[in-house]
């Protein structure tokens, strides 16, 4: 018959194995120190967080593991738990063999002796440097947004106001300003799905362009370049400008018109890279095409003029040529590279404000 006292041996074996192989396959660092911080357990967890192994750790001190600017915080640990008091999880940051930082979710609990006297601390540890980075990438994509929703606003506003000068009834003006608006609004699909790291070029002339068809007529000539947003925006109400002109009096008013848009970078005599885009669009020449005929958009509106000539360089910190003549119009654009393409991470973002001028 075997004895009561041998059962409950038996049990309690079996349940501190259990434990033991629960804590050493846990992906958390579980570790166990005395009252003076000395390490006296230590996990797989723990050594695939920190680096160290068992043999290496085992003996050492805690403060291996914190930076020298948090060892104050160990010996608040220390003193809480002599008081009995369970550490709730908490967010620190900690150091492994390598020197290398990670953000950790601290619990810190007693450690009792048979007799309920509190002999150290065990301390369950989880590398949440992952999720704080995403916490952080999320908030910088919010303060982005924000910033290009209200960026957004000022520029909305700026066409209602340019736009209700140059129409002659409401009818015009809704139709203009649902265009551009529209045109706004591929632009900003383009930078959300890339989740505003930028759009490339060839897409963005490809969206403006959408609208009036006539694909077969356009050819699209240029290295590959990721825009930044700012150049998105500006360039899109550029393109959407230049397209709608097109689309009613020039190359893609017909179907024998032809439109070449091309972009090179080159260095310029500052000796900066600089990109140069040419839109060039031929057309058969019309009557109304002669002086005192028919006018263009850009021409008769005004608006256009502003965009191409002014908007749209100027936001880029560049220049620009519109040219018209019969059956041809021409427009040029020289930029910086800087100003055009995807900044470098963590470059501050200008203030929102109209680019048309208060």
């Amino acid at each position: 018959m075997v004895e009561l006292a041998s059962i409950d041996g038996l049990i309690d074996t079996t349940a501190d194995a259990r434990l033991a192989a629960i804590v050493d396959s846990s992906f958390d660092a579980i570790i166990s120190k005395d009252l003076n911080s000395v390490i006296t357990s230590w996990n797989g967890g723990a050594q695939r967080m920190f680096g160290y192994t068992a043999e290496e750790a085992v003996g050492q001190s805690v403060l291996m593991l914190i930076p020298d600017h948090l060892k104050d915080e160990e010996a608040d640990i220390i003193g809480r738990v002599r008081n009995g008091e369970l550490v709730a999880s908490y967010e620190t940051i900690r150091r492994r063999k390598d020197g290398g930082i990670i953000t950790v979710s601290l619990t810190v609990s007693p450690i009792r002796n048979a007799t309920g006297e509190i002999i150290g601390a065990s301390k369950i540890a989880r590398d949440i440097t992952a999720t704080k980075e995403s916490e952080r990438r999320i908030r910088l994509l919010l303060r982005e947004v924000n910033h290009r929703v209200k960026n957004q606003f000022a520029v909305i506003l700026s066409m209602v106001r340019e736009t209700i000068k140059r129409s002659t009834d409401p009818g015009e003006f809704e139709e203009l300003i649902r265009s551009r608006i529209m045109a706004l609004s591929r632009s900003h699909d383009l930078l959300v799905n890339s989740e505003w790291a930028g759009a490339s070029l060839f897409d963005l002339i490809q969206e403006q362009l959408k609208p009036f068809s006539h694909e077969e007529q356009v050819s699209l000539s240029g290295p590959l370049l990721t825009l930044q947003p700012n150049a998105v925006q500006n360039l899109g109400m550029a393109f959407h400008e230049l397209g709608t002109n097109s689309s009613k009096y020039g190359a893609l008013a017909s179907d024998t018109g032809r439109l070449e848009i091309t972009w090179q970078i080159a260095t310029g005599v500052s000796g900066k890279r600089e990109i140069h885009l040419v839109w060039d669009e031929t057309m058969p020449v019309h009557e109304g095409d002669r002086p005192g005929g028919r006018q263009d958009e850009s021409t008769r509106k005004g608006f256009g003029t502003v965009v191409l000539q002014r908007v749209a360089p100027q936001s880029l910190n560049g220049s620009a040529v519109l040219e018209r003549s019969p059956g041809h119009v021409s427009w040029s654009l020289t930029a910086p590279l800087e100003s055009i393409i995807v900044p470098q991470l963590g470059a501050e973002m200008p203030a929102a404000e109209s680019p048309f001028g208060p």
